[in-house]
């Protein structure tokens, strides 16, 4: 191997490798481009244009929703589906068993407006007032039925996605029955919470017939879920219920209900 130097006032001297190519810059070139591969592989994939999906995981209630527990934040991702996973989990937590009844207090939120719940209230009409929508009709209604009557509604003109939150925070009774007639106590009966009233009990509760009373023929209305069109009428013999322990022809009562007690058509 020769070494040829070259001399020159403007450079340092260098040696170069005759007839051995490029040498350790061939080496030095390899050794940079697989760097260069190796950082390209190991970056994020998000990093080469790719937008990163939103993290899942189990919240609170063990159902699939956004990692993190800030409402605000999962809404504010943009381009994915926080919003329908987030409100989708809102919808099946909602109580979908018990129907609202007159007096009971209600919380109502609409996750979108991020503002504190609202205390309604089911009045003795059997409607709480909402917000924008005004009075509706929730008595014998879940929860969850509720909810979802109201976010159609509010999406038809006021909101663009509206997740609506509905909860009972006291249920003070179940709901009311009306009693007419000869009877020693009539008007208003409360259905107690933790106790399955029927219409013997509630006639005793009432205080009993007076002398005058039908008891082979009592009735009891019930309206359905779209009023008048479904209601149904029933007539019951209570005498063979009090009288004869015939207690399998008793009924329950639910909230509404209205029994009347017609008198009897020949008087002794």
């Amino acid at each position: 191997m020769r070494i040829i130097r070259y001399r020159s006032s403007a450079c340092p001297p260098v040696a170069v490798r005759r007839g051995g190519g490029l040498g350790w810059p061939r080496r030095a070139g390899w050794w940079v481009l697989a760097g260069a591969i190796l950082m390209l592989v190991g970056r994020p994939t998000h990093s080469l244009g790719a937008q990163p999906s939103p993290v899942l995981a189990a919240n609170t209630n063990g159902l699939p929703g956004p990692a993190t527990t800030n409402v605000e934040a999962a809404l504010a991702v943009p381009g994915t589906n926080a919003l329908g996973n987030l409100e989708t989990n809102r919808m099946i937590k909602l109580d979908d068993l018990y129907k609202l009844a007159i007096g009971d207090h209600l919380s109502f939120r609409i996750i979108e407006d991020q503002d504190d719940p609202k205390d309604l209230l089911v009045t003795d009409s059997g409607e709480i007032e909402v917000p924008w929508l005004g009075r509706y009709s929730a008595v014998g209604k879940t929860c969850k039925e509720v909810a979802t009557e109201l976010k159609a509604r509010l999406e038809e003109k006021y909101y663009y996605h509206a997740t609506v939150v509905i909860s009972v925070d006291a249920k003070l009774t179940r709901g009311l029955v009306y009693l007419v007639g000869p009877l020693r106590s009539p008007g208003p009966l409360e259905l107690p919470k933790d106790e399955t009233l029927t219409l013997s009990k509630a006639i005793l509760r009432a205080g009993g017939f007076m002398d005058l009373a039908d008891q082979k023929h009592v009735r009891v209305t019930r309206d359905g879920k779209s009023g008048v069109s479904d209601r149904q009428v029933f007539i019951v013999n209570v005498y063979q219920i009090l009288n004869q322990g015939e207690t399998d022809k008793d009924m329950i009562l639910q909230p509404g209900d209205l029994i009347y007690v017609p008198e009897r058509l020949l008087r002794f």
